[in-house]
Formats: C-alpha cells, sequence, structure tokens
C-alpha cells in the first residue's frame, strides 16, 4: 500500500498531528500468470455511464436484505459490527473482488460493483499504479466470491479514470475508474444503481447507509475459523455507517475499512432499491499511533460530471 502524508483540517478545529493516507488496495505476495487480455486507456466520454443510473435484478435472481443469508457454517451473530457476506443473491451478487498485476509482476486486490452488464465501478487506483502512473498488465473481476469461491472471472478490456495520477500521487476526489469487462456477468448477477445526491442530504441521514468491501484485515479473528481461503476472500458487511461530511472536495465515513475495500460502495436503499451514493477510497491515520481517523470517499457527482465531459 503507499502511504501519502498531509495535514488534515477538521471542521471547526486543527488537528496538528501528522497524518497518513493509506490508499485501501491490498498487496499480494504471488506472480500472476502471463495476461491473455491487456487493458488500455480509455477517455470518460468514450465510456460513459450507461443507462440511467437506475439497479438492475435479472429475472430469477432472488433478492434479500440479510448477507449472511444462504449459507450452513453457523456463524454466530452480534460478535462484530462487520459481518461475513455470504449471501449469493442480489445485491450482494453484484459486488466483488477484482485482481491485477502491476508492471513489476507484483499482483493487488481491490474491490467493485456492476454498474452495468459489463461495467464495474472501484477507485482509480485499483487499476493504476499511482506511484508509477502506470496501467496494470492485468485486472480481472469476480463478482461475489465467499471464501475463496466464485462461479465467473471477467478479464479487463478498457479502463476509463477520474485521474491517470501522472500530476500527483496524493489522494485525490477523482480517484474513481470504471471498467470495461469482458463478459457481460451484470445480466447474470444483475447490478446496482447511482445516485448523486446533495452532501448535505448524505450527512443528515446518519447510520443509513451500508458497506461491503473484501478487506485484507476480514474475516477477522472472531471468524477466522469458519474460512478456509483466508482474509480478503470473503467480504465483510457493515451496517448502519454514515457520511460525517464533506471536506476538500471529499466524503468522510465512518465504516470500517483496510487493504482491499478500495473501491467498495457505499449504499443506501432509495426506494427500496440499492443505489451507490459514494465510493470508498482510503483512509486516514494517526502516525504516531497507527490509530484510525476518519475515511474517505469520492462523490457520486464527480463522476457523472467526467462522464458527461463537464
Amino acid at each position: 500500500m503507499n502511504r501519502k502524508f498531509f495535514a488534515l483540517l477538521l471542521t471547526g478545529f486543527l488537528i496538528v498531528t501528522t497524518f497518513s493516507y493509506w490508499s485501501s488496495v491490498q498487496a499480494e505476495t504471488q506472480i500472476k500468470p502471463q495476461q491473455t487480455i491487456t487493458p488500455k486507456f480509455i477517455s470518460s466520454q468514450q465510456l460513459k455511464l450507461q443507462g440511467d443510473g437506475k439497479p438492475f435484478i435479472p429475472p430469477g435472481l432472488e433478492r434479500t436484505t440479510k448477507p449472511e443469508e444462504s449459507d450452513s457454517r453457523g456463524i454466530p451473530t452480534g460478535t462484530d459490527n462487520r459481518t461475513p457476506m455470504l449471501s449469493q443473491k442480489y445485491p450482494w451478487s453484484a459486488i466483488g473482488r477484482i485482481e491485477g498485476t502491476e508492471v513489476d509482476g507484483s499482483g493487488y486486490y481491490c474491490t467493485g460493483t456492476l454498474i452495468a452488464a459489463n461495467l464495474v465501478l472501484t477507485n482509480a487506483h485499483c487499476a493504476i499504479d499511482d506511484k508509477t502512473a502506470k496501467l496494470s498488465t492485468r485486472i480481472q473481476f469476480m463478482p461475489n466470491v465467499i471464501d475463496g469461491h466464485y462461479q465467473d472471472m471477467a478479464e479487463v478490456e478498457e479502463v476509463s479514470a477520474g485521474t491517470d495520477f501522472k500530476k500527483s500521487n496524493e489522494l485525490s476526489p477523482n480517484d474513481w475508474a470504471i471498467l470495461k469487462i469482458n463478459q457481460p456477468l451484470g445480466r447474470k448477477y444483475g447490478y446496482l444503481g447511482w445516485k448523486s445526491i446533495p452532501s448535505a442530504t448524505l450527512v443528515h441521514n446518519e447510520k443509513a447507509f451500508y458497506f461491503v468491501g473484501y478487506s485484507g484485515d476480514f474475516p477477522n479473528d472472531k471468524y477466522q475459523k469458519y474460512f478456509s481461503a483466508g482474509p480478503g476472500w470473503t467480504a465483510s458487511y457493515e451496517a448502519g455507517c454514515s457520511i460525517v461530511r464533506e471536506e476538500g472536495g471529499f466524503l468522510l465515513h465512518d465504516c470500517a475499512t483496510a487493504g482491499g475495500s478500495s473501491g467498495s460502495p457505499i449504499v443506501g436503499a432509495i426506494g427500496g432499491d440499492p443505489y451507490i451514493v459514494a465510493l470508498n477510497n482510503g483512509e486516514g491515520k494517526n502516525l504516531k499511533t497507527g490509530q484510525d481517523i476518519i475515511n474517505y470517499a469520492v462523490k457520486i457527482s464527480n463522476i457523472e460530471e467526467a462522464s458527461r465531459g463537464n
């Protein structure tokens, strides 16, 4: 993970302690096999957001509000604010693990969400090395991975990103990317809607959002005995998250995150359907104590404006 340093001005008072920003990419030690598809850059105008931002549930695919449903591990509830995402039903089916290979052959993983039949929303730094500004040589998307098991894997053909990190590798409010994959997996797994909501409205609705991500610290000690694939191979689910405020072009949120949760959706139920209302992209930590201070998210309006060429 790339460590970046900056001072954070919080509303009402100045924190004088130095902070670090951690992009929520989780590195992997293994070397990936030779790529079959090499992703290429395209502009945000070339890869426009398709549709009207509404979610899609495939015919025959059941839906549930319970992320732990459809699994027989006997995991107790109430032992952690985060619980394992075990359901294969919608909308959990549309969220998956991204795996990438950098130009030096090293691997990493992030989180992504289907937002159309062949489009996945994630962070720019999940496709581009923010230290070298080099596009990954291979990027794959696996929806609905549970304990290392998945049914489908798609390869990324094209990447449209809000930043390419050529001018700066610092934290950016445009750290988003839309990945075009080589299979229409959204027809099978469904896809989430997206909606740009005024920041004041998001902040006003406390504990109204949920968060799903393939974090490198989950399953944690309380759940490890129920899983064999290890951390990062089962997504965590957290309900009752809040958008704390908008600051410096970012949305600040209190959902639990760690390496691997880059690109995770912050989701709200609107009219009973799931909509991505913000995109997680990193954590702020106190350098002296290592304590998490706040988490950062990309505004959906930034993505919409770029795709319209504004």
